[in-house]
């Protein structure tokens, strides 16, 4: 087999074309190999001569770790004709030093892991100079100190690729951080406890994400709808990247929120976070259905013992009262349908009715279904399901205006003006204007629940079929994002 040099412009070969000896008296050397298996002074010596050889050879693929056996180097360019023994470092042919096919040999920085042949000049392109005795120049002396910046030294690019990394890191920090200024998102309001309140109805930042936290470990229960049942709604083409979920779950918490809290709509919602309005959609009915599913089944009903431990002073001479009872209208759109605009109308509107219960101290402990408007209070009472929560025991407190005195078994403390019952007409003075204002905390809480802009307008008939679930889940919210009533009135009033 034909062997060749591998120095850069030497042509030395041992055979020519037709496998005839072609380079008499001219030897071939093997790159040295080096083992971690011996002895640790001879290794670091083998070390730094097979690094020596790679950085006068000057390949870019030629490499420490990577040297091909047929990369050999003739004797042209040793000045015995021969390597030196590994041992003899401060001999010139301990590595390659002449004719190495360079016009220059550059003088890099210090460094003990390469090895560096430092002289003048030569006026021969393809022959490093080795000295002049009669000039009294000194032959080239070989530093073992100092390494050639023309090698690719492997500690130089790891520095250059970690600080790389490092402003890579710093680059992506900047980038998330403009994305999220840019974004719609919880996250661009988290400074602003203001922002906060007007768009998801929760009295700050921090009432907010501890709420998340209540329900985060149960979020992947949320079940979107199928790519089928999509398909059937809707007939018209939709990049399927806009219909699939791209929002994180407590930014589609945030917006279900705004929809309820701040009553935007749905194309509004899908302009602001940058999503389709079917995604929205899918969004608002996903997480209807799991907070009425989650809240509803956490039971809100207070025993009596309980009631009574944390029983506000201003209720003092009203110690049994269990439940204070509101009853409280949704206006809704007028339906084509003669026989339901007879059943939901009320008053001057179309209406849906629902009732509300709370505790002394200011907790929403009962939140019924809602019926048609022309409902009355008393048949609205009976069939909300209160009455299974009720003992003989107890007493309950209502508004003005809900007169049901009449048809229950219970005590029932009620404005005096607003009821013929003999036995609040028997109350002095002071008892009856204690009785309106504290039955008064009640109507606060409706307002809290039609504080929320989706209620504040007429309700369209095409969330007909989710308003009972979003005005439940309303109400529930209400224990989460806000301090109790009575609590704060006593206290402000102390």
């Amino acid at each position: 087999m034909a062997r060749s040099c591998c120095i850069v412009n030497c042509h030395s070969r041992s055979h020519d074309s037709h496998g005839k000896p072609k380079a008499k008296g001219i030897g071939f050397y093997r790159i040295p190999s080096w083992k971690k298996n011996y002895s640790s002074d001879v290794s670091e010596v083998t070390k730094r001569q097979r690094m020596a050889w790679i950085a006068a050879i000057g390949r870019p693929n030629i490499t420490f770790q990577n040297t091909p056996p047929h990369m050999l180097v003739c004797s042209k360019h040793f000045h015995k004709g021969k390597p030196a023994y590994k041992m003899m470092e401060s001999d010139p042919d301990w590595a390659p030093s002449i004719n190495l096919g360079r016009t220059e040999l550059k003088v890099g920085r210090a460094s003990s892991k390469q090895p560096h042949f430092s002289g003048p000049e030569t006026d021969n392109p393809g022959e490093i100079h080795a000295g002049n005795p009669a000039s009294g120049e000194q032959p080239m002396e070989y530093n073992s100190g100092l390494d050639h910046d023309y090698c690719c030294a492997p500690d130089v690019t790891v520095d250059q690729n970690m600080k790389l990394k490092k402003e890579m890191g710093t680059l992506r920090k900047e980038i998330q951080e403009l994305k999220m200024q840019s974004a719609f998102g919880l996250q661009r309001f988290a400074g602003s406890d203001d922002d906060i309140q007007f768009y998801t109805g929760f009295a700050s930042y921090r009432h907010f994400m501890m709420f998340w936290g209540l329900i985060e470990p149960s979020v992947h229960r949320v079940i979107h709808r199928s790519w089928s049942e999509a398909t059937e709604r809707r007939s018209e083409a939709v990049n399927a990247s806009h219909m699939m979920q791209s929002l994180q779950p407590i930014d589609e918490l945030f917006l279900f929120q705004m929809y309820l809290a701040a009553g935007l709509e749905e194309r509004d919602l899908a302009n602001r976070f940058g999503i389709h309005p079917f995604t929205v959609s899918c969004i608002i009915s996903s997480w209807t259905t799991y907070l009425y599913t989650l809240l509803g089944s956490v039971c809100i009903w207070i025993d009596a013992e309980d009631i009574k431990a944390h029983l506000p002073d201003d209720f003092k001479d009203f110690p049994d009262t269990q439940v204070i009872v509101t009853c409280t209208e949704l206006k809704c759109q007028i339906p084509s349908s003669t026989l339901l605009q007879r059943e939901m109308f009320s008053k001057s509107h179309c209406t849906m009715k629902g009732l509300i219960g709370m505790a002394p101290h200011g907790a929403v402990t009962f939140v019924s279904s809602l019926y048609q408007g022309s409902i009355s209070d008393k048949e609205l009472f009976r069939r909300s399901g209160l009455v299974d929560h009720l003992t003989e025991d107890m007493a309950i407190m209502v508004d003005e205006g809900f007169l049901m005195s009449d048809c229950v078994d219970w005590k029932v403390y009620c404005p005096a003006f607003l009821s013929q019952n003999s036995q609040m007409l028997a109350h002095s003075g002071f008892k009856r204007q204690k009785i309106a204002r504290l039955s008064a905390h009640v109507e606060r809480v409706s307002r809290r629940v039609k504080e929320n802009k989706l209620f504040d307008s007429v309700i369209p008939l095409s969330i007909a079929g989710s308003i009972k679930e979003i005005f439940t889940v309303a109400c529930l919210l209400i224990n989460y994002q806000n301090k109790p009533l009575v609590r704060a009135r006593a206290k402000k009033h102390t």
